[in-house]
C-alpha cells in the first residue's frame, strides 16, 4: 500500500487530507507541520510527499522539498497560492505534481498516481542509463559520442586511455581535436570521422591503415567503426565511434607472416642441403677411391684437396640444415680447439681483421655437433668482422671451468669460450634482446643469426651470453659441457681398415649407389644395391634363410618410395636382430640424432669418407 507524508501547518486541513487519502486507499505515514519536522519524518521513506508550499517557521515547503528530493522521494505541492513567482521557484525543485486548494478527491488521486508513475519511470530510466554507462565502461573497445556539432559528449575509460584525454577535459571539444588519426603509410591526417559518418548516414568502417595519435604522441594502430545516433523519429542526435587497439594483433600477424616465410625458407634450405650432400657423397667417395688407386704423388695431392673442399662444402650444407627444421644435434666427441680455429679461419677469409687465439693446451673435448657449433662460431666471428670495417683484432679465449652452482647451467665441467671484438659496441638497452628472434641492430639484418646461435647452444645443454660497451666492443661467452669420454688423439692410418661381409645398400641416387658400392667393395664387402625400401625388404627376405645380409645401409629419405623409417620397421618384423645403419643428408633429422630409438645400430652422415664408413660398419658388425 502506498504511504504518504502530509506536510501542512493547518491542523484541520491536514486531518481532512489524511481522511481523504485513507478513503482513496492510501496510508498516511505521518503529518508534519513545519519544514524541519518534514525532513525528520521523511527519514521513514514514504512513497510520496504532499507538501504545502507556505509553512510557518524558518523553512518553507519549497526549501524542505529541495532537501527531501535528494533522497529520491517524489514531492507534490499542495497550496492555495498560484502566482508566477511561486511557480518559478517551485519548478527549481522539480516537483512531481502541483495541486491547488481546494481540490476534488479525483484530482488528488490522479496527481498522486501520476507522480508515482513518473517516479517509477525515472527510476527505470536511471537504472537503464546506469546499466548502459557501466556496460560502456566495461567493454574492451573505446567509445566516443558527439552531438550534432561534432562536440564530444561522452568517452568511456578505454577511449580515455587510448586518446590520453580524460572525459571531463574532452567533453565539449571537437572530435577532430581529441581523436587525431593519421594514415599508417602516408603519415597524413585522415578525414574527420564525424563528417564522414554524417555524410554516410549509416554504420561505416573507418579502418584503413589508421593510426591513432594520443595526446602524448603515442601511436596505436586502430580499427574504427562509426554510426549516427538517431531518435525514434530518425532525427540525428549525434555520432558514436567505436575503436579498438590492434597494435599487438598486427605485430602478431607480422610475426606469423615472418614465421611462414621462414618455414618456406627452411623447407627449401633443407631440400637444397639434402640434394647437395648426396652430390658431395658421390664426389667424396670417388675422390677417396681415386686417391687409393693413385700412383702419382701430385695426383694424390690434388685428390686430397678435392676431399678437403668437399668436407668444407659439407660444413656449409650443415649450416643450411641447422637453419631448416630439424631435431637434436648429432653429437660426437670433438676437439674444440680445432673446431674454433677452422671455423674462425673460414669466416675471416679475405678480411682485414686478424684473430689472436689464447686457448689452453689442455682444453677438454666436448660432445657437440661440429657443424652446428661451427655455425655459431662463424656467426659471431662474422658479426665481429662487420663491427670493424676498418680492420681490428678479434681475441678468442678458451679455458676449462668447473661449475659448482649456476642459475642456468648444471653442475659439472665446461669449456668456456670468449670472443671479443673492438667494434662500436651495442647500447646497453639492446644487449639483453640480441638473442630474440627477428631482433637486430643492423639495418639489413634478419634478426635470425644470434637467435639460431642461442638455440644451438641451448640444444647442447650449454649457455651463451654477451656483454658490450659503446666505443669499446662486444664480447660473447659460451659454455659447452665437457665430454665424459676422452678423445683419442692418434694419427689417422694411411690404410683404411678393411672388412668382410655382405652389405645391402639402399639409396635412390644412382651416383651414390655406384660410388658407395665401389667403396664397399674396396673395403672387402660384398654389395647388393637397391633404390628404395620395398626393394630392400624384398631382397632381405629373399636371402634371410640362405645367405643373409650382415648389415644394411639405409637412406633415410626416398622421394616417392619407402623411406628409411618405414624400411627399418619392416626389416625388424622380418628379423628382430637385423643390423642396420641409417644414412642421410638431413643430418638434423631426429632419427639421425636418436637412431637407436628407431631400431638402427649406427649412423653415417652424408657426405662421408671411406674412413667414416669403414669405422661405422666395423663398430656395428663387431661391437655388442
Amino acid at each position: 500500500m502506498v504511504s504518504v507524508l502530509i506536510v501542512e501547518d493547518e491542523s484541520i486541513v491536514a486531518k481532512d487530507i489524511r481522511k481523504r487519502l485513507q478513503n482513496l486507499g492510501y496510508t498516511v505515514s505521518a503529518i508534519a507541520s513545519s519544514g524541519k519536522e518534514a525532513l525528520q519524518k521523511a527519514k521513514d521513506n514514504p512513497d510520496v510527499v504532499l507538501m504545502d508550499i507556505v509553512l510557518k517557521g524558518d523553512m518553507d515547503g519549497i526549501e524542505a522539498a529541495e532537501h527531501i528530493r535528494t533522497g529520491g522521494i517524489p514531492v507534490i505541492y499542495v497550496t492555495a497560492y498560484a502566482d508566477d513567482k511561486t511557480l518559478q521557484r517551485a519548478k527549481i525543485t522539480e516537483p512531481y505534481g502541483y495541486i491547488l486548494k481546494p481540490f476534488e478527491d479525483r484530482e488528488l488521486h490522479t496527481v498522486i498516481e501520476m507522480a508515482l508513475y513518473k517516479h517509477e519511470m525515472e527510476k527505470k530510466l536511471r537504472e537503464s542509463q546506469q546499466w548502459l554507462a557501466t556496460t560502456l565502461k566495461s567493454i574492451g573497445d573505446g567509445v566516443v559520442a558527439t552531438d550534432t556539432r561534432g562536440l564530444i559528449t561522452f568517452m568511456n575509460p578505454v577511449a580515455e586511455n587510448l586518446t590520453g584525454w580524460a572525459q571531463q577535459e574532452a567533453v565539449g571539444n571537437l572530435l577532430k581535436d581529441v581523436f587525431t588519426i593519421i594514415d599508417e603509410e602516408t603519415r597524413e591526417g585522415c578525414e574527420n570521422p564525424f563528417e564522414k559518418i554524417l555524410e554516410a548516414g549509416r554504420i561505416i568502417d573507418l579502418s584503413n591503415n589508421t593510426i591513432l595519435v594520443a595526446k602524448d604522441g603515442t601511436e596505436r594502430i586502430v580499427t574504427i567503426t562509426g554510426a549516427p545516433i538517431r531518435d525514434e523519429t530518425y532525427n540525428t542526435l549525434g555520432t558514436v565511434l567505436v575503436f579498438n587497439d590492434v597494435t599487438e594483433k598486427r605485430r602478431i600477424e607480422q610475426e606469423l607472416l615472418k614465421t611462414q616465410k621462414l618455414e618456406s625458407l627452411s623447407i627449401l634450405a633443407g631440400g637444397v642441403a639434402h640434394d647437395f650432400n648426396n652430390i658431395l657423397t658421390a664426389i667424396l667417395g670417388n675422390a677417396n677411391l681415386a686417391k687409393m688407386y693413385a700412383a702419382n704423388e701430385k695426383v694424390t695431392e690434388k685428390l686430397t684437396k678435392i676431399e678437403r673442399a668437399s668436407l668444407q662444402a659439407k660444413e656449409l650444407t650443415q649450416q643450411l640444415l641447422t637453419f631448416s627444421k630439424g631435431g637434436a644435434p648429432t653429437k660426437k666427441t670433438t676437439s674444440i680447439t680445432e673446431l674454433i680455429k677452422d671455423s674462425t679461419g673460414f669466416a675471416l677469409r679475405g678480411s682485414n681483421v686478424r684473430c689472436h687465439f689464447y686457448l689452453s693446451d689442455d682444453l677438454w673435448p666436448v660432445d657437440v655437433d661440429a657443424g652446428q657449433i661451427s655455425q655459431v662460431i662463424n656467426n659471431i666471428i662474422m658479426n665481429a668482422d662487420q663491427a670493424m670495417p676498418d680492420g681490428g683484432i678479434i681475441i678468442v679465449r678458451g679455458e676449462n671451468v668447473t661449475i659448482q652452482e649456476h642459475v642456468t647451467l648444471q653442475k659439472g665441467n665446461y669449456v668456456k669460450i670468449s670472443i671479443k671484438d673492438e667494434g662500436a659496441g651495442i647500447p646497453e638497452k639492446y644487449v639483453e634482446r640480441i638473442f630474440e628472434p627477428y631482433f637486430t641492430t643492423k639495418q639489413k639484418g634478419s634478426g635470425l643469426g644470434l637467435a639460431t646461435c642461442y638455440s644451438i647452444i641451448k640444444n647442447h645443454d650449454g649457455l651463451i651470453t654477451a656483454e658490450s660497451e659503446l666505443g669499446v666492443g662486444t664480447t660473447f661467452y659460451m659454455w659447452l659441457p665437457a665430454s665424459q669420454e676422452k678423445r683419442e688423439e692418434k694419427e689417422e692410418p694411411e690404410e683404411v681398415p678393411k672388412g668382410e661381409g655382405k652389405v645391402l645398400l639402399m639409396d635412390d641416387e644412382e651416383s651414390i649407389l655406384e660410388a658407395a658400392g665401389e667403396v664397399l667393395q674396396y673395403l672387402g664387402y660384398t654389395v647388393v644395391t637397391v633404390r628404395d625400401g620395398s626393394e630392400a625388404v624384398e631382397q632381405y627376405r629373399k636371402v634371410l634363410d640362405k645367405e643373409p645380409f650382415d648389415v644394411v645401409i639405409i637412406d633415410l629419405t626416398i622421394p616417392g618410395g619407402m623411406g628409411g623409417k618405414k624400411t627399418i620397421e619392416k626389416l625388424l618384423e622380418i628379423d628382430p636382430h637385423v643390423k642396420a645403419v641409417v644414412s642421410s643428408g638431413y643430418s638434423n633429422d631426429p632419427i639421425m640424432a636418436n637412431y637407436g630409438e628407431y631400431g638402427f645400430c649406427g649412423v653415417v652422415t652424408k657426405p662421408y669418407t671411406i674412413k667414416e664408413l669403414s669405422e661405422t660398419l666395423h663398430k656395428v658388425l663387431h661391437e655388442e
